[in-house]
């Protein structure tokens, strides 16, 4: 088995932008997390594949990251490597009325893009602090909308590390769900289907969405998002501030007064604190409303 150096080397060898021991929090819009043995940087399909078939023939854990928008890792790290897609410089291209983008490309710059190209179908994705990949993977969803209805398909690197394309009808898409989280699939492009419209209305409509969230949302402090799913028939952030837990803290890590349905890391929060704190709201939840409440944020390491 290959040694955390000789990775790295190799990795640097087809172009890849390593770093040894990084520090995740960095890397998380949490701001939490420990060190990782290597976090690898790369843009092509070319380059994922060949890392996910080095890092499986020498039994190197791998994990895949987007924006860390909607993670925890732990305090102790996490080891061997992560995988981090760029698209932040890639140009999505338009055929056919369908928008085809790399993985890594920030959802908003893929929302902007549509509006720029009057294509409409993403408002609802404006501000997500993810990535394009990130949103496939979890169908993400806001303001009545979600991935499943403009997906038009993605390309994924398999375990057998070849590059193969699925097509939307095939991805298992539910509630904050897809087939890439039960096949460690490594989603590398995806392709939208959206409808045509004036720009300025989409960015109209882009801009009020934007307005909700600054309004509603503690946007100003490091958070993973909505930390729990929707339980069926009700609203988590409803369910928490019912059970009168809006401001509840342990260590840096408190429930946003603003949005219960925020988990938020007021300064120096570790994961520790915020998996306890979670702990006591789902407990404190189901005491009141009999809803077990389930994380939507991934805890990794």
């Amino acid at each position: 088995m290959l040694q955390k150096t000789q990775i790295a080397l190799a990795c640097r060898s087809i172009g890849c932008d390593v770093r040894e021991n990084a520090i995740m929090a960095e890397y998380t819009s949490f701001h939490i997390g420990g060190y990782a043995d290597l976090l690898v940087t790369a843009d092509s399909n070319d380059k994922v594949q060949r890392i996910k078939k080095l890092c499986a023939e020498n039994n190197v854990p791998l994990m895949l990251i987007g924006n860390g928008s909607n993670l925890l890792v732990s305090d102790n790290g996490i080891r061997g490597v992560v995988l981090k897609l760029d698209g932040r410089f890639s140009n999505p291209e338009i055929q056919n009325g369908v928008i085809i983008c790399h993985a890594g490309l920030p959802l908003k710059s893929l929302c902007r893009f549509a509006r720029d190209n009057g294509l409409s179908g993403l408002e609802f994705a404006y501000g997500i602090p993810g990535t394009v990949g990130g949103a496939v993977y979890m169908n993400a969803g806001a303001y009545c909308g979600q991935i499943s209805n403009v997906i038009n398909w993605a390309e994924a690197v398999y375990p057998d590390g070849e590059v193969y394309r699925v097509q939307a009808e095939d991805m298992k898409l539910g509630y904050r769900h897809s087939v890439f989280m039960e096949n460690r699939c490594f989603i590398t492009s995806a392709a939208f289907r959206l409808k045509p419209d004036e720009s300025h209305v989409i960015g109209q409509r882009m801009d009020e969405f934007m307005r909700l969230r600054r309004d509603k949302q503690p946007l100003e402090y490091p958070s993973a998002g909505s930390f729990f799913k929707r339980p069926k028939g009700y609203f988590a952030g409803a369910l928490i501030e019912g059970s009168g837990l809006k401001g509840c803290r342990v260590g840096g890590a408190q429930v946003s007064e603003k949005h219960a349905g925020f988990i938020i890391n007021l300064g120096g929060a570790t994961s520790n604190d915020v998996l306890k704190l979670a702990d006591q709201v789902i407990n404190k939840v189901f005491c009141d409303h009999g809803v077990r409440l389930q994380p939507e944020v991934c805890f990794v390491g």
